[in-house]
Protein backbone atom coordinates (compact mmCIF):
# COMPACT_ATOMS: atom_id res chain seq x y z
CA UNK A 1 0.00 0.00 0.00
CA UNK A 2 1.52 3.96 -0.33
CA UNK A 3 1.80 5.95 1.71
CA UNK A 4 -0.29 9.13 1.12
CA UNK A 5 1.88 12.16 0.61
CA UNK A 6 1.21 15.28 2.47
CA UNK A 7 1.20 18.77 0.55
CA UNK A 8 2.07 21.64 2.58
CA UNK A 9 1.52 24.94 0.93
CA UNK A 10 2.89 28.33 1.96
CA UNK A 11 1.98 31.21 0.52
CA UNK A 12 4.34 34.51 -0.18
CA UNK A 13 3.17 38.10 -1.24
CA UNK A 14 4.69 40.66 -3.10
CA UNK A 15 3.79 44.30 -2.63
CA UNK A 16 4.72 46.66 -5.41
CA UNK A 17 4.28 50.33 -5.71
CA UNK A 18 4.69 52.62 -8.58
CA UNK A 19 5.24 56.25 -8.43
CA UNK A 20 5.56 58.80 -11.04
CA UNK A 21 7.86 61.37 -11.39
CA UNK A 22 7.74 63.85 -14.49
CA UNK A 23 9.10 61.19 -16.94
CA UNK A 24 10.48 58.43 -14.47
CA UNK A 25 8.85 55.32 -12.96
CA UNK A 26 9.70 54.29 -10.08
CA UNK A 27 8.87 50.56 -8.34
CA UNK A 28 9.11 49.06 -5.23
CA UNK A 29 8.94 45.51 -4.68
CA UNK A 30 8.89 44.32 -1.25
CA UNK A 31 8.86 40.68 -0.07
CA UNK A 32 8.52 40.05 3.91
CA UNK A 33 9.31 36.24 4.77
CA UNK A 34 8.32 35.06 8.42
CA UNK A 35 11.62 35.31 10.75
CA UNK A 36 13.22 37.29 7.62
CA UNK A 37 14.67 40.58 6.66
CA UNK A 38 12.61 42.16 4.04
CA UNK A 39 13.91 42.06 0.70
CA UNK A 40 12.77 45.18 -1.84
CA UNK A 41 13.47 44.72 -5.32
CA UNK A 42 13.90 48.84 -7.22
CA UNK A 43 13.39 49.33 -10.79
CA UNK A 44 13.15 52.36 -13.01
CA UNK A 45 11.68 53.50 -16.42
CA UNK A 46 12.34 56.22 -18.10
CA UNK A 47 9.80 57.65 -21.27
CA UNK A 48 12.26 58.65 -23.99
CA UNK A 49 11.02 61.81 -25.30
CA UNK A 50 10.72 60.53 -28.64
CA UNK A 51 8.10 57.84 -27.99
CA UNK A 52 4.23 58.65 -27.05
CA UNK A 53 3.59 58.39 -23.35
CA UNK A 54 1.95 55.53 -22.20
CA UNK A 55 2.05 55.09 -18.75
CA UNK A 56 0.85 51.33 -18.41
CA UNK A 57 4.12 50.40 -20.22
CA UNK A 58 6.17 52.73 -18.19
CA UNK A 59 4.56 50.62 -14.89
CA UNK A 60 5.13 47.09 -16.50
CA UNK A 61 8.93 48.28 -17.04
CA UNK A 62 9.57 49.65 -14.07
CA UNK A 63 8.06 46.73 -12.12
CA UNK A 64 9.73 44.04 -14.11
CA UNK A 65 12.92 45.54 -13.45
CA UNK A 66 12.12 45.80 -9.47
CA UNK A 67 11.16 42.11 -9.54
CA UNK A 68 14.16 40.90 -11.19
CA UNK A 69 15.97 43.02 -8.70
CA UNK A 70 13.88 41.20 -6.13
CA UNK A 71 14.49 37.72 -7.38
CA UNK A 72 18.53 38.59 -7.58
CA UNK A 73 18.22 39.06 -4.24
CA UNK A 74 16.58 36.17 -3.10
CA UNK A 75 18.85 33.85 -4.81
CA UNK A 76 22.25 35.96 -2.83
CA UNK A 77 19.80 34.75 0.29
CA UNK A 78 19.15 31.42 -0.39
CA UNK A 79 22.70 30.52 -1.75
CA UNK A 80 24.29 32.24 1.69
CA UNK A 81 22.06 29.95 3.57
CA UNK A 82 22.89 26.84 1.78
CA UNK A 83 26.44 27.37 2.61
CA UNK A 84 25.70 28.45 6.41
CA UNK A 85 24.44 24.85 6.14
CA UNK A 86 26.73 23.00 3.60
CA UNK A 87 29.90 24.50 4.48
CA UNK A 88 30.71 24.89 1.20
CA UNK A 89 30.32 27.36 -1.68
CA UNK A 90 26.77 27.03 -3.51
CA UNK A 91 26.58 27.81 -7.21
CA UNK A 92 22.55 29.24 -8.18
CA UNK A 93 21.97 30.95 -11.01
CA UNK A 94 19.16 33.12 -11.76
Amino acid sequence: MEEATIMQEKSWSVNVVIDVHESQTRATARLQVAKRPELVGIGMARLNPADSDVPEIGDELATARALADLAHQLIEVTAADIEKVTRAPAHLRA
